[in-house]
């Protein structure tokens, strides 16, 4: 038997952006010694991965916070791996300037069904609006293109839009922070439970230890995250990356993890989730 069949196979799913790109950078680049696992990487935007953990396919997967609920019984959230916006977060862009409240009844464009950026608008703006789910990297051109009246935009967008023409209408981080006084928790790792104690705590090690590894190598990590950077120089990869890969990344802490349970908590009352347990982080 050859050394790598001896080896456990772990199925990793994130989205092809910077951010998630630089987190798993040491493990795709054989940068850190993995063990006795052996990693496979499956890039996909973040609503099919969040499908895709609702089947429990994936042993390591990005998902939406907003998708925890229905995945709880599969997976236990992993303390490292968070996507925090801390201060900003998702947004709503339209072609011309609007308010808040000029957005209800819109028609605006959307990411995915269980993405957290649907919910926090949820939690926004209530029902007051129609939405249709596009790909999240073609909700800019569409909008631009007069298909919807404004997108609510991840990743890269929220530092790229502008050069598209188009205007913030609501930046759902800050509205989030304005709320609770929380950072608004967007994404997180989470790792299948059937695998046992042993390898969640080995596989929660590891990917600790390759987020670490990008944030000490950082130019090194930079360059490897920009083949995932859609219209984005080193320098606006290097910015993106900071907002979403940093101390938050590495450990939740006490108020990453309660931000969780509160966005969670809201999520429940407003009638837009499923009555959710306080999430155990390993």
């Amino acid at each position: 038997m050859t050394q790598r069949a001896a080896r456990q196979l772990i199925r990793v799913g994130h989205s092809p952006d910077p951010d998630d790109a630089f987190m798993f950078y040491a493990l795709a680049a054989g940068k850190i010694d993995t063990g006795r696992y052996h990693f496979e990487h499956e890039l996909q935007d973040i609503q099919t991965l969040n499908d895709r953990a609702r089947r429990g396919e994936l042993e390591i997967t990005a998902i939406s916070i907003h998708a925890y609920p229905y995945v709880a019984g599969r997976y236990a959230m992993l303390n490292c791996g968070s996507s925090m916006g801390d201060g900003y977060g998702p947004m709503v862009v339209a072609r011309e300037p609007m308010t808040l409240e000029q957005l209800r009844g819109r028609h605006i464009a959307v990411p995915g069904e269980l993405t957290t950026a649907l919910l926090a608008l949820k939690l926004c703006l209530g029902s007051d609006f129609d939405y249709e789910v596009v790909m999240f990297d073609q909700i800019i051109a569409r909008v631009s293109a007069g298909d919807f009246d404004a997108g609510l935009i991840i990743h890269e967008g929220q530092l790229t839009y502008a050069t598209a023409g188009l205007h913030r209408v609501v930046d759902l981080g800050v509205w989030w922070g304005e709320q609770t006084g929380y950072p608004l928790p967007l994404g997180g790792n989470v790792v299948r439970r059937d695998l046992g104690e042993t390898a969640i705590r080995d596989l929660s090690a590891l990917l600790k230890q390759s987020i670490q590894f990008g944030l000490s190598h950082r130019a090194e990590a930079v360059r490897h995250a920009l083949r995932y950077a859609r219209d984005m120089g080193e320098e606006l990869a290097d910015e993106f990356v900071g907002m979403y890969v940093n101390d938050w990344t590495l450990d939740y802490g006490d108020r990453g993890r309660a931000a969780v349970n509160e966005l969670l908590r809201r999520g429940h009352e407003a009638g837009l989730l499923p009555k959710a347990h306080p999430v155990t982080f390993v």
